[in-house]
């Protein structure tokens, strides 16, 4: 039978326990998990937050590092940059409302109802992900820098142009909506309305003495926004 290797000499008796000594940090290499996948997501989830507070500038890499028990060099490790974390997150917000608008199957609803649950879905997306809403004014403000070194993030969002031309096809061919719209017009009308109603509650609520977050506001405006739209393109 072989005998076992040690890799430490054995302690003699009455002697001081053998240190193991550790490699210098720069010798170091990021500690790989057994779920990297698991380990990004949570880095993603932590950094959304962060980045839809503070912006690129003001976001801290070593405070999403302390909050996901990582490191920053295991965050670069994975994403580069702190700007690569940022175009990254980026991504996965879109990533993450497109996959939940295919989910809606809007093809298998007549016209109409088709356009009020996307209304509906967008308005409570927007309303229920204000850091969504923060990302996307941020890079507004970087006018679009990072979302254009992005190799994805226009396919990430061609179904949705889709599932509208689809929907308003439909209506057209049904002689429910009129015809002569764009859809990316569409698009943009139904994100505009949506969109307001989160990044500007804050000014708008202070200006006008009014509560845009009270339940009640919420419903009043979830309704008016839908009942526009469908307005705006029914024959």
């Amino acid at each position: 039978m072989n005998q076992s290797v040690h890799l430490l000499p054995k302690k003699a008796e009455g002697s001081k326990p053998v240190k193991a000594v550790k490699a210098p940090l720069a010798l170091r290499v990021p500690t790989r998990t057994n779920d990297p996948d698991r380990t990004m997501a949570g880095i993603l989830e932590v950094a959304t937050v962060e980045f839809g507070e503070k912006g690129l500038d003001g976001a801290r890499i070593d405070k999403i590092a302390a909050a996901t028990q990582t490191s920053k060099r295991m965050i670069y490790y994975y994403f580069g940059s702190k700007e690569g974390l940022y175009r990254a997150v980026l991504e996965d917000v879109y990533r993450r409302m497109r996959a939940i608008e295919s989910s809606l199957h809007l093809s298998d609803l007549p016209p109409i109802e088709a356009l009020q649950k996307l209304i509906g879905f967008t308005f409570d997306h927007h309303h229920s992900n204000e850091n969504f809403i923060r990302l996307v004014m941020s890079e507004n403000i970087q006018r679009g820098a990072y979302l254009a070194q992005s190799k994805s993030i226009q396919d990430l969002n061609v179904p949705a142009i889709a599932a509208i031309a689809d929907l308003y096809n439909r209506g057209i061919a049904a002689g429910v909506f009129r015809a002569g719209l764009d859809p990316v017009d569409i698009h943009a009308s139904i994100s505009a309305l949506t969109f307001f109603n989160v990044s500007n509650q804050h000014t708008f609520g202070l200006i006008f003495n009014r509560d845009p977050a009270s339940p009640q506001a919420i419903a009043a405006r979830r309704a008016s926004i839908g009942d526009m739209v469908l307005r705006f393109m029914l024959a």
